[in-house]
């Protein structure tokens, strides 16, 4: 339990970090909360020659409002998450999704950044980041530029990050008014990753559903949006048959790993009924 050997490098602003992992090449690996790396790092399973850590960029951190969009620096941690006026006025969900996330001794520490960057199927905030329409920016020695969190995801552990390239922020469209939203995960016990979670945002107009967007966490290689099945509540009142075929369209795209947390089609049906228990919960707080 004890890691090899590194060089541990502490940058100051971003362009140091993307010139040290630049020049450092596959040798480095950035260091957020660490909640992923060391773990790893203490079995042996990585072994890095360089850690570039990133605690020492104050410009990564914060939750501010740019516009109508919210920005997260990618140092901000879920802790933080749960203590912004901001997060809890204009993006509800992600404060419900953030007090799902461990326990209050890793949120302390986790990032959002190394949340959503390193393309772990079962971390929390990646399927809602989709379902949320957020957008990554991503720094590097080309420059500035920024993915869709639904076009960055590739494969497990396999994200649109180039070589040399950092995630520093992540901007989200703030909720419409009067939106509803819920996050659903079923879980082994208090602090583990989903069995099968799902995130619904929509908004309803005239006891109809008006827009949505359905995120699945865990039921696949990679985060999921479920668009078939949003797209079939929309304009209906989500009754008991509507809901059943939405069920049922989130569940013909869900291909979990068969593990401890039960074989494949226990898990895709317990991803079915969090799907259904998210739209019915979030239907009953929008206004």
């Amino acid at each position: 339990m004890i890691p090899g050997p590194f060089n541990y490098h502490r940058p100051a602003t971003v362009a140091e970090a993307a010139k040290l992992l630049s020049s450092l090449g596959d040798d480095a690996r950035l260091l957020a909360g660490g909640h992923s790396l060391i773990p790893m790092m203490k079995l042996r399973l990585a072994t890095p020659e360089h850690l570039v850590d990133l605690q020492g960029i104050d410009a990564l951190r914060g939750v501010r409002r740019e516009g109508n969009r919210i920005v997260i620096g990618a140092m901000t941690t879920q802790h933080d998450l749960l203590a912004s006026a901001e997060i809890a006025k204009s993006l509800p969900i992600l404060h419900e999704t953030a007090l799902q996330i461990a326990d209050p001794q890793v949120r302390y520490r986790g990032t959002v950044g190394g949340n959503v960057a390193n393309g772990d199927p079962g971390n929390d905030l990646p399927a809602l980041m989709m379902a949320l329409g957020a957008t990554y920016r991503l720094e590097g020695p080309a420059g500035a530029r920024d993915v869709a969190a639904a076009e960055f995801y590739q494969g497990a552990y396999f994200t649109a990050l180039e070589p040399g390239e950092i995630l520093t922020q992540i901007s989200i469209p703030a909720a419409a008014a009067g939106h509803g939203y819920a996050y659903e995960k079923l879980k082994r016990k208090i602090g583990d990753y989903a069995t099968a979670a799902a995130a619904v945002v929509l908004t309803m107009a005239g006891g109809k559903v008006a827009t949505c967007a359905i995120g699945l966490t865990n039921l696949h290689e990679t985060p999921l949006l479920a668009a078939e099945a949003a797209k079939l509540v929309i304009g209906t009142s989500l009754d008991a048959a509507t809901l059943k075929k939405a069920a049922a369209a989130a569940e013909a795209i869900m291909s979990p790993a068969s593990d401890a947390r039960g074989p494949i089609e226990y898990r895709k049906h317990a991803g079915g009924i969090m799907v259904t228990r998210a739209l019915t919960r979030a239907a009953g707080r929008a206004s």
